[in-house]
Order: C-alpha cells, then sequence, then structure tokens
C-alpha cells in the first residue's frame, strides 16, 4: 500500500511538472495547423486577409517542430524517477505522444501547403518549399530554445530579434546547431510524410475498396 501511495504521488509529480507546458506547446503547434487547411485548403483568393494569414502561418510554424526539443524533459523525468513502472507506463508515452503530435501538426501543415501549390499548378516548388521551410524553422527552433524568443517578440522587439540574428546566429556555434537541426527536421519529416501519406491511402482505400485492386484507378490525395 506504501508503494502504491508513493507510485501515485511520483505520477502526480510528473503530471503537474508538464501538463501545462506541454497543453501550452501543442496549442502553439496547432495553430499553424488549423491555418495551413484556412489557408490552402480552401478555394481563398490571395487577398490582404490571405497573405496576412499566411505571415501568421509562418510566424508561428517554428513552434511545431520545436517541440522535437522537449526530448531534454524526457531525459529529465527519466533522470529523476527511479521507477522502471512509473517511467515505462508514464514518462515515456506522456511525453513520446507529445513530440509526435506536435511534429505531425508540422508534417500535416507542409503537407496541405503542398497541396495548394499542387492546386495551382506549381508542384514543382513543393520540395524547394519544404526545405526553405526547413531551414527557417531550423532557425526559429534555434532562437527559441537558445536565445528563449517567442513568436510575439516578432511584435514586441522586433529590434533585439534582428539584431540577434545578425550578432548570435551568424556565428560558428549556432549556425552547426542551426544546421544540424535542419538535417534532423528533414530527415524526420520524410520520414513522418511517408507514413502519413501512408495512413491517407489507407483511409481512402478503406472508402473506396473496389479500387485497391487496380491503384493506378485510386483517386490518390495530391500533395
Amino acid at each position: 500500500m506504501a508503494q502504491l501511495i508513493i507510485a501515485l504521488k511520483i505520477l502526480w509529480w510528473i503530471l503537474r511538472r508538464n501538463v501545462r507546458r506541454i497543453i501550452w506547446n501543442l496549442f502553439l503547434a496547432f495553430i499553424p495547423l488549423v491555418l495551413s487547411f484556412w489557408l490552402f485548403r480552401g478555394r481563398r483568393s490571395r487577398s490582404f486577409t490571405w497573405w496576412l494569414g499566411f505571415v501568421v502561418f509562418f510566424a508561428f510554424l517554428p513552434n511545431a517542430p520545436y517541440i522535437l526539443t522537449d526530448i531534454i524533459h524526457l531525459i529529465n523525468d527519466v533522470r529523476a524517477v527511479r521507477s522502471v513502472w512509473i517511467v515505462t507506463l508514464v514518462v515515456f508515452p506522456l511525453h513520446i505522444l507529445f513530440i509526435a503530435s506536435g511534429f505531425e501538426a508540422y508534417v500535416l501543415s507542409l503537407l496541405n501547403m503542398g497541396y495548394y501549390l499542387y492546386r495551382i499548378g506549381k508542384s514543382q516548388w513543393i520540395l524547394a518549399a519544404e526545405l526553405t521551410t526547413h531551414a527557417l524553422c531550423a532557425v526559429g527552433i534555434y532562437l527559441g530554445r537558445f536565445p528563449r524568443f517567442n513568436t510575439w517578440d516578432i511584435i514586441t522587439q522586433p529590434d533585439v530579434l534582428v539584431e540577434t540574428v545578425i550578432d548570435d546566429v551568424t556565428g560558428k556555434v549556432p549556425l552547426v546547431i542551426i544546421c544540424l537541426t535542419f538535417i534532423i527536421t528533414t530527415i524526420l519529416y520524410w520520414l513522418v510524410k511517408q507514413v502519413t501519406l501512408a495512413a491517407i491511402w489507407q483511409r481512402d482505400a478503406s472508402i473506396f475498396p473496389q479500387h485497391l485492386s487496380d491503384r493506378s484507378n485510386f483517386p490518390q490525395t495530391k500533395y
């Protein structure tokens, strides 16, 4: 009974320590996902409102892959908790689900952008747009993790942000970190993108089972 009480106390400590941060970071990560559906899945003209939404979309987008850096909290929790059962049944599932959800929001956001480019006849730009986005997000991730800037600092202190980008990000160590972040983000994006597209295909195949025997006749989802 005493061990159960101790386990419950540890569980409560883990949840209290992480839940608020997880909810907030997921909220920030899902903002660009919601905007991507509004921007890229509808039939809206590129009006002033559309371009404003596009700017906001890119301003918030680094918050989604930024969640990958929260693996440091997983490491800290594993070190702090001595119970193998709590680590296995609570700590790992909580953090992995959190990180996977945030990065999936990033993947879906870019898939929606790719769909939009395909729809307007610019499918040859998709790869370049993805790589450019990864690079910009790598810079954003660095600014968020190390100098600790937030998305709204673009408005509240743009001068400090620009000064930091010029003075700090152009240094050797920051550039190495940004390049590594770009590589990791690109690789993970490609892997998760394949899984996501396969899941979409499976979902659509279940709706159109008569086409399973001939994939060429299958109504593909274009990205």
